[in-house]
């Protein structure tokens, strides 16, 4: 679902000691006590702002943030940003949140609810880069009542998303189209969705990868691929491998199902080494889509259970219906066909992945709390199977330490 780039301001006094340029935005971060020269001052932030929330400082943002053009909003590791009133970020400028492994950046909303707070609209952004940071409970309603995405960019700039958290949104995760180019990499993005909304949206000429990601219970498509229809150059190109997919399209169901990847409308996709477990579909890809040159393979498809009792309509009066979770592998409505290099499952336990822990729930509601570890454990079919010239293994764990980290 997209939603327009920006909601009024809230009044708030501008917070900022000084600009800070593109060119030293990853170079900025303080050593010791000693903080930044633009740093911003721990306590309330509204308004327009500009440069750096500071490593292990706590910052309240009561209202709106603008980011303007020309403008930067860092913030380094350890950084603790609480938001209230429902506010969001609005960056026409840069957006850089860098936290470490050893201290991640946390961004939450003081009642840390699903859907508490407006999430990170970006769609007039040059740049925007995420590292090691938590983005939880965003999807609050805009003026028009409608959630809010996790982060939106719809301008040709760049987005770099690495070893990030997601959690608890209540639409699109990532809104993305316009040109922009993309790298998202070892990400977990969790529980996202609430009727409706997809992990990764990309549309509309934005290109680059999606990798190493474990994408788990989202509403509507963990990653879905299309350009416009009125206008398909440029076009959407993505590579997407790697990734671990599970869960996803239930709370949508019946009447628009969700997939684990999508490529639609003139999009083209190469997409190998996905786990691929018990979402309602798998992979779709439909006669609209560029078909010459999109290419999948050494994917592992997996079903825990044999069906699933879809229920979702019945509000809307469908009739619930019961899903044959295999032979949605490869949906019929689609003309994507099983590939010799797959691995694909005909019966519970065959080709089991062999997760360290999962709870075998199919559908589970936004914002459920999860302690699944989807780690490989020895002995896993998908060690080994992968397509070289991406991982020698399949999914986003992988045993040369290239995949994710979390």
């Amino acid at each position: 679902m997209t939603k327009g780039k920006f909601y009024p301001l809230l009044l708030g006094v501008a917070v900022a000691l000084g600009a800070c340029s593109k060119n030293n935005e990853k170079t900025s971060v303080g050593t010791g006590n000693t903080p930044p020269p633009n740093a911003i001052a721990p306590g309330n932030v509204s308004g327009v702002v500009k440069g750096v929330f500071v490593a292990g400082a706590s910052y309240t943002i009561t209202g709106n943030l603008q980011v303007n053009k020309g403008d930067t909003l860092s913030a380094q590791p350890g950084a603790q940003i609480t938001v209230k009133n429902n506010s969001l970020i609005n960056v026409d400028g840069v957006l850089s949140l860098i936290g470490s492994k050893d201290s991640t950046i946390e961004i939450n909303s003081d009642t840390k609810l699903p859907g508490s707070w407006g999430g990170l609209i970006c769609d007039s952004a040059t740049s925007v880069t995420i590292k090691w940071t938590h983005v939880d409970n965003t999807g609050g309603p805009d003026p028009t009542g409608s959630p809010t995405e996790t982060v939106e960019m719809t301008t040709p700039g760049t987005l770099d998303i690495e070893d990030s958290w997601f959690t608890n949104g209540q639409d699109n995760g990532f809104n993305l189209k316009g040109g922009c180019k993309i790298t998202i990499l070892r990400n977990t993005i969790l529980c996202s969705g609430s009727t409706d909304g997809e992990a990764i949206d990309v549309k509309n000429g934005v290109t680059g990868t999606i990798a190493y990601n474990v994408i788990y219970s989202q509403a509507g498509t963990a990653i879905k691929l299309e350009s416009s229809s009125t206008t398909p150059i440029p076009q959407t190109q993505i590579t997407a491998y790697n990734n671990t997919i599970l869960c996803n399209g239930w709370r949508r169901g019946q009447a628009e199902p969700g997939r684990a990847i999508s490529v639609d409308v003139g999009a083209m996709a190469l997409f190998y080494n996905n786990i691929i477990e018990d979402n309602y579909q798998g992979i779709l890809v439909t006669d609209q889509a560029d078909t010459t040159n999109t290419k999948y393979g050494n994917n592992l498809f997996y079903a825990s259970a044999d069906t699933f009792l879809d229920t979702t309509g019945a509000a809307s009066g469908l009739t619930p219906v019961t899903i044959n979770i295999r032979s949605e592998f490869y949906p019929p409505d689609g003309i994507a066909k099983p590939q010799p290099t797959d691995i694909i499952s005909t019966m519970v336990g065959q080709f089991d992945p062999m997760f360290v822990s999962f709870d075998g729930k199919l559908s589970t509601p936004n914002g459920a709390a999860t302690s699944n570890n989807y780690h490989l454990q020895p002995g896993s079919p998908a060690i080994g199977k992968g397509n070289t010239t991406y991982n020698a293994d399949i999914g986003a764990y992988t045993s040369d330490g290239k995949g994710n980290q979390h």
